[in-house]
């Protein structure tokens, strides 16, 4: 699958492993469609690249339908990377009650039926395609965690919802074999994402110090440079990739 020329589409693109992946399909050459619900960072990151910037809530169908209905004008979609998401921490049994029922279904729609449903109607669109001349007409890239194997006290409805995007790969990637799609997720773990950046110096140092090695947060750009392999690697498919230095998270 080629780069340069052709059309990708990044949700979640405003900000941390959403922006660098961005960044770098623009630098080689892709018309980049810059997703997210925070106006002021998304055009950010597109005055930054060159790409477009288009509002869309990854929740609601009408907003992702006009979103592609845009990125269809620029050109062939080719590759899709879903990095839109929240990442919540709340106990079941904590000193405030009991875990919302609301909390949970919000991290669940936005993780897990957000995804899916930039993925479907993406999916949709590069079915329509040519394909290239070795048959391939698109790749989808999901971002899960690391969460979603071994989670942490307190991240239930996140680890639920990461396990989700993790547990559909290959049924997707089996189904949209016929016409050409690749599905592949990235497992991330501890990353420089202005989420974590935003905690105490002593609590980013100790976050890097429990991963075997390298010891420290993963940068953004290796996640962006992993997303450029699995669009380039062809026989890269149904298959959930760890980016996490090793690390195994411990219960808390």
């Amino acid at each position: 699958m080629q780069i340069q020329d052709n059309v990708f589409v990044v949700t979640g693109a405003g900000s941390g492993l959403g922006a660098a992946t961005a960044t770098a399909l623009a630098e080689k050459g892709a018309k980049v469609v810059i997703v997210d619900l925070d106006s002021n960072t998304g055009q950010e990151v597109a005055r930054r690249t060159g790409g477009v910037f288009v509002p869309a809530d990854v929740t609601n169908e009408d907003s992702v339908k006009e979103m592609f209905d845009f990125a269809a004008g620029l050109g062939s979609l080719r590759g899709l990377v879903n990095c839109a998401g929240v990442a919540p921490a709340e106990k079941v049994i904590g000193k405030n009650g009991v875990h919302a029922l609301a909390s949970f279904s919000r991290t669940l729609q936005i993780n897990v039926a957000g995804t899916f449903n930039v993925l479907r109607l993406g999916a949709a669109l590069m079915a329509e395609q040519q394909p290239s001349v070795d048959g391939e007409r698109g790749i989808i890239v999901n971002t899960a965690s690391v969460a979603a194997f071994d989670g942490q006290v307190g991240q239930s409805a996140y680890a639920a919802s990461k396990g989700a995007v993790v547990a559909m790969t290959l049924p997707l990637a089996r189904e949209l074999a016929r016409f050409g799609v690749r599905v592949v997720t990235i497992a991330p773990g501890i990353m420089a994402t202005p989420m974590l950046l935003a905690m105490p110096d002593e609590v980013q140092k100790s976050l890097g110090a429990s991963v075997p090695f390298p010891q420290r947060m993963g940068r953004p750009q290796e996640f962006a440079d992993l997303v450029q392999h699995v669009i380039g690697n062809p026989y890269l498919n149904g298959e959930v990739i760890r980016l996490d230095g090793a690390i195994r998270m411990a219960a808390k």
